[in-house]
């Protein structure tokens, strides 16, 4: 089973990012669980590049989610939005539609006390817009989330820990249902 994970943010210390390291580490062993790391890599977005000369880096995102039963995905709040570089990877699978009835699971976590609730809300609209598969059960906002991990970025919140184990259940209950 292969799930992908996708960060909204692209700082090197992003708490959205050390979320989903946390939801790997619960992963069983038969699970392969990749973070994507290329969203900073992908191009602006423009209906002019996604015909036959598609950008290696594009074709390569595309692959990447076509190949997987699942995806997770992770975002901070900007402005009360998912970031520019999330939307952006997202626009580029508008046209080939490679999460079309896929499972998705989504997280949005802040350091405020809504966490990142317009952000998720966002993130849903566009997920809903490209025909993803919402997992029941396969959504969580985290407010504070900077009290809820220590200083090298690992979380401490059991409670947080025990919402991102059911989250991930949910995802691979979906994906083991859908191969029946």
């Amino acid at each position: 089973m292969k799930i992908i994970a996708i960060s909204g943010s692209i700082r090197s210390s992003s708490t959205n990012t050390a979320l989903l390291y946390s939801v790997a580490a619960l992963a069983p062993k038969d699970l392969d669980l990749t973070i994507y790391k290329g969203l900073a890599d992908l191009p602006h977005f423009t209906p002019e590049l996604d015909g036959d000369t598609l950008p290696r880096v594009v074709k390569d995102w595309r692959t990447l989610l076509e190949k997987s039963d699942g995806v997770i995905i992770s975002t901070p709040e900007y402005a009360y939005g998912m970031p520019g570089v999330l939307k952006n990877a997202l626009d580029w699978i508008v046209s080939s539609g490679e999460l079309v009835g896929k499972p998705v699971a989504t997280i949005s976590a802040s350091p405020s006390e809504l966490g990142g609730s317009k952000a998720h809300a966002s993130l849903v609209l566009t997920l809903t817009a490209l025909a993803g598969n919402l997992v029941e059960g396969g959504s969580l906002t985290i407010p504070f989330i900077a009290k809820k991990l220590n200083a090298s970025g690992e979380l401490t919140d059991l409670n947080t820990v025990q919402s991102l184990k059911f989250l991930l259940d949910a995802l691979v209950r979906v994906i083991i249902d859908n191969r029946k």
